[in-house]
């Protein structure tokens, strides 16, 4: 199974690329931003050795689709997919904060909890919560965003105060993430599934306040299955979930979380096609729709470079 895990193209126009853990993203012109979602998968901010065949193509169309179905609520940079794994729109100036919002005590947040803490970027948590219960209402815990490395916890106030956003556009990130997590839950619901936390990124263009990148993946969002979480929460069982926990808890049983002097080990084939089975039975679950292998996966590059050309040509 092929899998694409670096791209190095040169489209019309093209004035820069910068390759992040999991997207490579190309200027055209200062104006528009090719984003190809490739077949890497990272981890506890590392990029794992191996790519997972259609990963990208499952995270691209999840991504296009929610992008699609919320933008009534508020205007995002999407203008085409015109390869299965590449989403075509508008180039905004991003801001340096990732929104996080979290409806249940889960993950690194539980992680924290457990050791003590009480308050989580600015935000003060109840005492007495159970792992995997939910908050009384969801909670906004943004990070900053580091281009290598581990994004730090920042709140509100810090953010402001530093000037990293002004208050102003602050103010409508934070509607703005409330109101997409609320159509996200409501979508996953209809689905079986509850939208557990996830997080939105945000940029400007003419003054306007965009969202950008990817919304509602299982690589920026985690997903638990609706049937069975009260009495799994009242047993202190583990959920069912549909994320890229599944992943992490992998290199965990494997002593490995990109610690000083930690190893990571061996990605077999049978591993990373295991991984592909996964992302396609998320995608199939938060899409509610048959997943389609997009064709000439023999030379995916190739296939990409020609639908992206064509659509620029267009334009």
């Amino acid at each position: 199974m092929k899998a694409l895990t670096r791209t190095d193209f040169n489209f019309e126009g093209q004035k820069s690329v910068y390759h992040g853990k999991v997207r490579d993203v190309y200027n055209i012109n200062d104006d528009l931003m090719v984003m190809v979602a490739t077949d890497r998968i990272s981890a506890f901010d590392v990029i794992l050795p191996k790519g997972i065949p259609y990963k990208g193509q499952v995270l691209n169309q999840i991504a296009a689709k929610f992008l699609d179905a919320t933008n009534d609520i508020c205007p995002n940079w999407k203008l085409a997919t015109p390869d299965p794994m590449v989403t075509i729109g508008l180039k905004c100036e991003g801001f340096r904060v990732e929104m996080i919002i979290r409806s249940i005590l889960t993950g690194s947040a539980w992680r924290e909890y457990k050791n003590g803490c009480r308050e989580l970027c600015g935000v003060k948590l109840p005492e007495g919560m159970k792992e995997n219960e939910r908050f009384p209402e969801p909670i906004i815990t943004p990070t900053t965003k580091a281009d290598e490395g581990h994004d730090m916890n920042i709140s509100r106030e810090e953010i402001i105060a530093q000037g990293i956003v002004s208050e102003e556009d602050y103010k409508v990130m934070e509607n703005y993430t409330r109101k997409l997590f609320a159509r996200g839950q409501m979508i996953a619901q209809k689905q079986g599934l509850i939208l557990v936390d996830t997080k939105y990124e945000f940029g400007k263009r003419d003054g306007k306040v965009y969202l950008i990148d990817e919304i509602h993946t299982p690589d920026s969002s985690r997903y638990f299955y609706a049937d069975g979480y009260e009495e799994k929460l009242a047993k202190g069982e583990p959920q069912r979930q549909l994320s890229k926990e599944f992943v992490r808890q992998w290199l965990i049983e494997h002593n490995f979380m990109n610690e000083p002097g930690q190893t990571m080990p061996e990605i077999t084939d049978e591993y990373a096609e295991s991984v592909s089975e996964r992302y396609i039975e998320l995608y199939e679950h938060i899409i509610g729709e048959r997943f389609e292998k997009a064709a000439d996966n023999d030379n995916i590059a190739a296939r990409i470079e020609q639908n992206v050309s064509k659509y620029l040509k267009a334009r």
